[in-house]
């Protein structure tokens, strides 16, 4: 570690010595790897995920004398993308034979190889120069090589025949001409092999248990030994016989990869995605980095092997990306004439992906897609892809697609990797930022559509009708975790200075609609994931350590901004925050069980339910505003809703105030079925603006029954007068009133609002609420 410290020199010829200790280390893995039967290997390999699960789960269960593998899921998954570029990159021998030793000391140099290659990293980036990414470039580039070594991304399996539906559905004529089948049994046949390596191992010990039995059973009703009854239960039950062999398949000859034998696709295409046994020429080719992991792992771009006469899913990481990457290649390759029309269904596709995919968070959104309109800068006209009007926030959503990133090794060719993290990211940002600029060009603006060949107007947006605008940089396939990071390129700044950018990917959307079922949830989750673009040197992972941070701490960024503000520190990472969202797709249940929320009192629930239904204009500032509420303020509300809503058999209307860091909640709830006085209402409101001396003031107005049900619930605008007339007198008396001791203790036992930290009665040399000019201890205050 201490020659990564010193001179350039010195850290170039540490740099080129570990290069040489890769080149080796990747060599003699290969022999390993090649010297043995495939089907033997892949079975260790994956009884070692399982010895591992069953550790786990003893742990899990407290057992003290569990065993603690020395093998962790990130080694098993270095390993198996080894076995797999061995297996593509060389013919099978004459005579291969398997040794357990070899097995383990194949494990021991995958994770040799995988330390070598971080620290080449450390020592071959320090001396970048300034490149794409200006002075920050030697900084991105370890992150982007550390990356490409020790991290896939994540996925949950179980949503991998969603995705493949999703972004085939536009083929899907095409697909049935070319293979026979379409999108939706594609994607069926992606999910079961992801059900046989997620559960796999599992369901074969467990079919292995039940053949055992019903053996035992056979044995015990013939009266004879296990072993002389065998070949006679064989015979007379050819199923169950076939189902053990296959158990014993999966358990010790990597059968749980057989993507033959868990699905029903076609050969054709299962030929398409696989290599076979010595196909690949590249990855073990002499040169530079030979068989390191610096170069495009072979799965990087077919994720199949053929054994036999059989396709396996050898690395079953890869499979997402490399498998729709390669699906999609060959389909062109098979059908050119095909290219242009691809072209314009995967455009249309990747647009309305975002609308699309969260249509339910979305309801009654106005949604144009391919908006044009004319730059004033340049007076040309340009085009962005999808903006989403809901309520007061706005969505820019520009999708990109590119497989660059993934495919182009940044030891290799750092530029061509930084500019596919350019296409994608940064081109996105660029077109946000032109139409932001745009907004703020006039109090309103038009913009229009692409008629034959004539713009035409569909519409007319005003900037200040929007209290969240949110640029977003959508891409078809992940790269996690620089999606993340691309907050810290120097080229992305908050649009109009005050409106981070966000880059997400279509697998994150299908998680978020799951965990976020409804528009306040979503729209408030997306205020604080913006928060979060704007802090520079807060790192997560990927956007579902994003979720998981927001759905354990709500305003991550309030803390978040905090920390870093106390220690004084330009860096902070968030690790492992995702955990809660990981058990959402945990266990055979998992799509019949609630998936984990943020905790809300029933009371605030139903109001926020109310809100919802309603979705009167400001719907979401209102849901926003209660969802900053922590858990206590949250309670706080419920008791205060619970006691004004029972009293409404007694009085026709209620009101109560919450207030805390400058901004107030007022909320009048009036009994079901009666007229609104408006007047009163907003003069009520206006007093509490008054007496809160709040900065921003929300107001819901909700009627509901004694009994517990919330009939409406729209929020309204509070407006708090800058100077005492006569007209508004009666306003400022009645704010007196509400900061008066006798008043407050009177509003505590009436609407029990809670007062927080920071809002205190005024000081006796502050300003009087009434307006008078006097200081409160010479007029009110007495």
């Amino acid at each position: 570690m201490q020659s990564f410290e010193k001179t350039a020199t010195q850290r170039a010829e540490a740099a080129a010595t570990l290069l040489k200790d890769m080149e080796a280390t990747a060599a003699r893995m290969r022999d390993l790897i090649v010297t043995m039967p495939a089907y033997n290997l892949l079975g260790y390999v994956y009884a070692q995920h399982m010895r591992r699960a069953f550790a786990n789960a003893r742990r899990a269960s407290g057992d003290p004398e569990a065993e603690v593998p020395d093998t962790s899921i990130d080694d098993l998954q270095f390993l198996l993308e080894y076995v797999h570029a061995v297996l593509a990159s060389d013919a099978e021998p004459a005579h291969t034979q398997f040794d357990e030793a070899a097995c383990a000391e194949l494990l021991a140099l995958s994770r040799k190889l995988r330390d070598q290659a971080l620290f080449f990293a450390m020592a071959s980036t320090p001396d970048t120069g300034d490149g794409l990414f200006g002075p920050d470039t030697a900084d991105i580039e370890y992150h982007a090589k550390t990356g490409w070594v020790l991290l896939r991304g994540k996925r949950y399996q179980v949503l991998e025949g969603e995705f493949y539906s999703f972004v085939l559905a536009p083929h899907d004529d095409v697909l049935k001409e070319v293979y026979g089948i379409g999108a939706a049994e594609i994607g069926a046949g992606f999910q079961h092999m992801a059900d046989a390596s997620r559960m796999g191992l599992a369901n074969a010990i467990e079919e292995m248990t039940k053949q055992v039995k019903a053996v035992r059973d056979f044995a015990a009703a013939k009266g004879k030994p296990l072993a002389d009854v065998m070949e006679e239960w064989s015979a007379a039950n050819a199923d169950q016989s076939k189902a053990a062999g296959q158990a014993i398949d999966d358990m010790f000859r990597g059968g749980v990869a057989n993507f033959s034998r868990h699905t029903k696709l076609p050969t054709t295409l299962l030929a398409d995605l696989a290599y076979q046994r010595g196909e690949e020429t590249e990855f073990f080719a002499p040169g530079t980095y030979v068989g390191t992991p610096y170069r495009t792992l072979p799965a990087r771009k077919k994720p199949l092997i053929q054994l036999g006469t059989d396709y396996y899913a050898v690395d079953p990481c890869f499979t997402r990306d490399a498998g729709y990457r390669a699906l999609l290649f060959n389909l062109l390759r098979r059908k050119p004439d095909y290219k242009k029309t691809f072209e314009h269904r995967q455009k249309v596709m990747s647009e309305s992906a975002f609308a699309d995919i969260l249509s339910v968070q979305l309801p009654a959104a106005t949604i144009y897609q391919e908006v044009y309109y004319k730059d004033p800068s340049t007076k040309q006209w340009s085009e962005n892809d999808t903006v989403i009007l809901i309520d007061d926030m706005l969505l820019l959503v520009e999708a990109k697609a590119g497989a660059a990133a993934t495919i182009a090794s940044p030891a290799l060719d750092f530029n061509r990797h930084a500019q596919a993290v350019q296409d994608l990211v940064v081109k996105a940002y660029k077109q946000c930022e032109r139409f932001f600029n745009y907004l703020n060009s006039a109090t309103e603006v038009p913009i229009y559509r692409l008629v034959d060949g004539k713009y035409e107007q569909c519409g007319q947006i005003r900037r200040a009708d929007y209290r969240v605008l949110i640029p977003i940089g959508l891409t078809v396939e992940s790269f996690s975790p620089f999606s993340t990071y691309t907050k810290n390129l120097p080229q992305i700044q908050p649009l109009l200075g005050k409106h981070p950018f966000i880059s997400m990917s279509i697998d994150d959307l299908f998680v978020l609609q799951r965990f976020l079922p409804t528009p306040g949830q979503f729209a408030h989750y997306m205020e604080v994931r913006q928060a979060m673009a704007g802090i520079r040197g807060a790192l997560l992972f990927d956007e579902f350590d994003h979720l998981g941070a927001y759905l354990t701490k709500n305003r991550i960024d309030l803390e978040t901004s905090d920390r870093m503000n106390k220690s004084k520190a330009d860096l902070l990472v968030w690790d492992g925050m995702s955990h809660v969202v990981d058990r959402g797709f945990e266990g055979d249940d998992w799509d019949s069980r609630p998936f984990p929320a943020q905790e809300f009192p029933d009371e605030v629930l139903k109001l926020l339910g109310a809100l919802h239904a309603t979705r009167a204009p400001g719907w979401l500032s209102a849901e926003s505003h209660i969802r900053n509420f922590g858990e206590k303020a949250r309670q706080d509300l419920a008791k205060i809703l619970q006691d004004m809503r029972k009293s409404l058999d007694l009085h026709p209307a209620r009101y109560f105030i919450i207030a805390g860091d400058g901004k107030l909640l007022f909320v009048w709830l009036e009994r079901d079925g009666q007229a609104t006085d408006w007047s009163k209402v907003n003069d009520k409101a206006s007093a509490a603006a008054l007496a809160g001396r709040a900065s921003r003031v929300v107001g819901v107005m909700a009627t509901a029954l004694a009994n517990g049900s919330y009939q409406s619930a729209k929020a309204f605008p509070v407006t708090s007068p800058t100077v005492r007339t006569e007209a508004n007198a009666h306003i400022y008396e009645d704010a007196v009133r509400m900061v008066q001791p006798a008043r407050a203790i009177n509003l505590r036992e009436t609407a029990r609002a809670p007062r927080a930290a920071n809002e205190r009665k005024p000081g006796r040399n502050d300003p009087c609420p009434c307006g008078s000019g006097q200081k409160f201890k010479k007029c009110h205050g007495r």
